[in-house]
């Protein structure tokens, strides 16, 4: 019988009850033990896992439509949830902006944040917030967009102001001095980090230092932006027959289109827009070794790489397979450069091709500063054993694999589908462009990864960029060329930092 010795303050066991107890303890490890043994015997190592193939995907019910004024619109009902959201895009973009480099994402930003002709920006922020909604625009690269996101019960509030931003944006002088004022902050801390100085200048060595897809914000050209220029700038693409819209939620598709042809019915089209001319693109650079001097780094941050290609070559199903065997757990590079050598903790090799014009070959990662010159050699080598050596099956099928696996997730929700559909008109793709590239994928063969790297690699245009500490290198970088090339990244207007 269990008892408490007042003495001693302690439950006294009997004899019987300790045999018990210490019987029920060891039984307990026992299968402890048992549990993690086995767990140690069936463990798989991650490449013999199986999984079974993905279920096939099919796009939700959608309407495609045109106004009478050519805005294209996208209609796709989704009732799970009391959302809608939308998404305008406009065919703009930072590319077209000509010499006066950040005038485009000025109109992106100011066109939400400078308010309209009936609201300040105060007064869309507190209609907004009180609803919990949202209205945003943004200008990238080759887009502009304006989004809104709102509960059902409050779209016709929500889609009136996003309206509102689009055609009548006050572009007011007070925020377009406050949105220089945050960009002005930007350039003056961009080379505080080795990765952005490394991306932004190997950009600059692909496609040339005055190219759209690679010049740089200044102080002096921030300078020169005026509203006039926004306004011009404005009126020269924002035009329902240059826009695509798109909407997807909980919503009636005939009150819906009733709303639309409300709000944009009426806003007329600009005939006199002409198909934009894109930049011409060439690599400026045909090889060569850059160095960007940074001696207070203790690692590199290394970036080799070409010029590319775009997503509509026949061949891109078999590149982006290609990638797949260089990246990744079990990929080429993780195992040579990582796992064996131990070189870099990150390391990646990608053909990263652009809807309408060329993207790039880029591989890289950081490694201690002291194996800079090996780690660029290895990136060399596993490069152009992709070339010379044919991909074993156990490789291809893992790449085939791990892309189809995640091919799901292109659908994860009706919003990102929508936002597929509208992306492939706006560059001019056929609608079903991921389900060839799946189908596409499927078929690929070692031959066909082994004959896209001969024909798509280029080991003698490889351009050489090295952000990092040179005294600290094992071996210097004229072991990789004769002449290594120094980068000034000192920003122009501000005097050079000194060397510490």
């Amino acid at each position: 019988m269990l008892r408490f010795d007042l003495k001693s303050k302690k439950f006294q066991f009997s004899k019987g009850q300790r045999f018990v107890f210490t019987l029920v303890i060891v039984v307990a490890c026992l299968l402890v033990n048992l549990n993690f043994s086995w767990a140690a015997t069936t463990a798989k190592h991650y490449t013999d896992l199986k999984f079974p193939p993905g279920s096939a995907v099919k796009l939700p019910k959608y309407e495609r439509y045109v106004l009478e004024n050519g805005l294209v619109v996208y209609l796709m009902e989704d009732h799970e949830l009391p959302l809608v959201t939308g998404t305008a895009l406009i065919r703009t973009g930072s590319r077209l902006e000509g010499e006066k480099a950040g005038l485009a994402s000025l109109v992106g930003s100011t066109l939400r944040s400078g308010g309209t002709k009936k609201h300040s920006a105060d007064e869309l922020n507190e209609i907004l917030e009180q609803r919990a909604a949202s209205v945003e625009t943004d200008m990238g690269e080759a887009a502009g967009s304006a989004s809104f996101a709102a509960l059902s019960e409050d779209i016709e509030m929500a889609f009136g102001l996003f309206t509102e931003v689009l055609r009548e944006p006050a572009f007011a002088q007070e925020k377009l001095d406050l949105e220089k004022t945050q960009i002005r902050g930007g350039i003056a801390r961009r080379n505080d980090s080795p990765n952005s100085i490394a991306s932004r200048e190997f950009r600059k060595l692909i496609y040339g230092q005055e190219s759209p897809y690679a010049r740089t914000v200044e102080y002096a050209t921030l300078d020169k932006i005026s509203r006039e220029d926004l306004l011009k700038f404005y009126q020269q693409y924002f035009h329902p027959n240059n826009m695509i819209l798109g909407i997807v939620g909980d919503f009636d598709a005939q009150k819906m289109r009733s709303l639309i042809q409300a709000k944009f019915g009426d806003w007329k089209a600009n005939t006199q827009i002409a198909k934009t001319q894109l930049p011409q693109v060439t690599q400026a650079n045909l090889g060569g070794v850059f160095f960007v001097n940074q001696p207070q780094l203790t690692q590199s941050s290394v970036l080799i790489g070409h010029l590319g290609g775009k997503f509509d070559s026949p061949d891109y199903p078999a590149l982006d397979v290609m990638n797949d065997v260089l990246n990744g757990f079990g990929g080429r590079l993780f195992n040579e450069l990582r796992s064996r050598q131990g070189l870099a903790y990150s390391v990646y090799g990608m053909w990263s091709p652009r809807f309408d014009y060329p993207g790039t070959f880029v591989a890289g990662g950081q490694t201690r500063t002291e194996t800079t010159v090996q780690f660029i050699k290895s990136l060399e080598t596993e490069i152009k054993r992709l070339q010379t050596q044919t991909v074993t099956n156990k490789e291809l099928n893992n790449a085939k694999n791990s892309t189809l696996n995640s091919f799901v997730f292109n659908f994860q929700n009706p919003s990102q589908t929508l936002s597929r559909l509208m992306r492939y008109e706006y560059y001019g793709y056929p609608a079903d462009f991921l389900f060839r590239y799946q189908k596409a994928i499927t078929a690929t063969t070692a031959a066909d990864v082994k004959r896209v790297a001969q024909k798509y690699l280029k080991p003698e245009n490889l351009v050489t960029l090295v952000v990092g500490n040179q005294t600290g290198m094992k071996q210097p970088l004229t072991d990789l060329a004769a002449k290594v090339i120094t980068i000034d990244i000192t920003i122009p207007g501000t005097q050079p930092a000194a060397q510490k």
